[in-house]
């Protein structure tokens, strides 16, 4: 298993998998092009990281999407994890977990003291991994559907 951070050269396979992500979603836009315009752009932006992950150590299975801001409530980054996916066949052998793992690694590289998530209630596996991980959750909106989550750092 391996997980790096994702270059320029990647744009194809980190925009393959957040299309793969969108349909998973059931949803059908933005469309291919948008998304490989968006992947381009934010692979070009210092406040974006595109980590990829493989389970075979070759072929990108998994895609993490990381967003950085400054927070005055932190005084440093804070980090957002806005997407985490992995193919079908590659699920259930530790690539997201490997993926947040590095997520985490990362954000702290960049001195994030804290990141932050949200996750649908109905995606129980995702859910039960990230509290694995130390994220805890937070009310935000009364009767919403997300949980906003955060870690530390």
């Amino acid at each position: 298993m391996t997980v790096r951070l994702a270059t320029a050269d990647d744009a194809a396979d980190v925009t393959r998998l957040m299309i793969g992500f969108r349909d998973w979603s059931k949803r059908d836009w933005p469309s291919d092009e948008a998304f490989g315009g968006g992947v381009e752009r934010l692979l070009a932006d210092e406040n974006t990281d595109f980590l990829l992950g493989a389970v075979d150590g070759r072929t990108a299975a998994g895609v993490c999407q990381l967003r950085y801001r400054y927070g005055v409530w932190m005084d440093a980054l804070d980090c957002l994890l806005e997407d985490l996916y992995v193919e079908d066949p590659a699920r259930r052998h530790g690539l997201g977990e490997a993926l947040v793992n590095a997520a985490v690694e990362r954000a702290r590289e960049r001195g994030c003291r804290r990141i932050e998530l949200d996750v649908n209630d109905a995606n129980t596996p995702a859910l039960t991994l990230y509290e694995r991980l130390g994220f805890s959750s937070y009310v935000e909106f009364l009767g919403g559907h997300n949980r906003f989550m955060r870690l530390h750092l």
